[in-house]
């Protein structure tokens, strides 16, 4: 089935949408429906064939381009959403709630407004809803997420000193854990490996492939290993570049030799590294 991908904020998640009989370019903003409410959108994917099974149950079709009034509304949407943000935060004191307000969103045809917020556990927040529909007039939605979404909406600049991965390029947050820091060896100081949002660094995701095959096809730390200069035990890895640094038997200094000059028994090793015994880093 030919559908159209398209993404209500930068680096958003992608929907997929019925493109009928028009066709449609990257970039371009269109009108679709999305929970019973008109939404402006950006084409992430103008056209892509997807099998019907991979696809949510009903694929609604585009509406239509967007013309020059309707991006004019959806800018004062924008702007007016902003101005809302002082209002919002106004309110949530006077009701005392334990809550952090991170961002308003209008639909485009403004029949509902999002209230996006963190908190560290639930919140009654009926009263507030009440007060926000008397002061808009319109319906409000309170929405609570978690702390990479509000890295996301919010964005900045990571530890690396670029943007945020999350808040540029990554529709959605990948899987990461604290294993995937210990293979690559970096330190597991959670200020060294965790991102703005407190959480481990996705980037940690991108290379992890890679290591994961490099293990595969070099020995563990500790393993006995036959070496163009006799046996040895394995001291040191450099997983990306295949480098393993071997102690050689009746000397102390290690020597390193390629993976695959090496004759060891394939699997993973039981003896654990030795104080002093680190990654080899290139």
């Amino acid at each position: 089935m030919e559908v159209v991908g398209v993404r209500f904020r930068e680096s958003g998640h992608i929907y997929y949408y019925a493109p009928g009989k028009a066709e449609y370019t990257y970039d371009e903003q269109v009108i679709v429906e999305s929970q019973q409410a008109k939404m402006m959108a950006k084409v992430a994917i103008p056209k892509i064939d997807i099998d019907k099974s991979d696809l949510p149950h009903e694929v609604l079709q585009i509406l239509h381009k967007a013309g020059e009034q309707e991006i004019q509304k959806a800018q004062q949407n924008l702007l007016d959403a902003k101005a809302a943000m002082a209002v919002g935060k106004k309110k949530i004191r006077s009701h005392s709630l334990d809550m952090k307000l991170v961002g308003v969103e209008y639909t485009f045809d403004r029949s509902k407004m999002i209230f996006y917020f963190t908190a560290d556990g639930r919140v009654d927040f009926r009263e507030l809803v009440k007060d926000l529909a008397g002061e808009f007039r319109t319906r409000i939605e309170l929405r609570q997420i978690g702390v990479r979404d509000e890295a996301k909406m919010l964005g900045g600049i990571g530890p690396c000193g670029r943007p945020l991965c999350c808040s540029t390029f990554l529709g959605d947050f990948i899987p990461v854990s604290i294993k995937m820091a210990k293979d690559q060896g970096l330190s597991l100081n959670p200020t060294k490996i965790s991102g703005l949002c407190g959480r481990l660094m996705c980037c940690l995701k991108y290379e992890n492939d890679e290591y994961e095959q490099a293990k595969k096809e070099m020995p563990d730390y500790g393993k006995e290993v036959q070496t163009p200069d006799g046996k040895g035990r394995v001291v040191g890895l450099n997983l990306l570049n295949r480098i393993v640094r071997v102690r050689l038997i009746g000397r102390e200094t290690p020597v390193e030799y390629l993976a695959s000059e090496l004759e060891f028994t394939k699997g993973r090793g039981k003896p654990k590294a030795k104080a002093g015994d680190q990654h080899v880093h290139g």
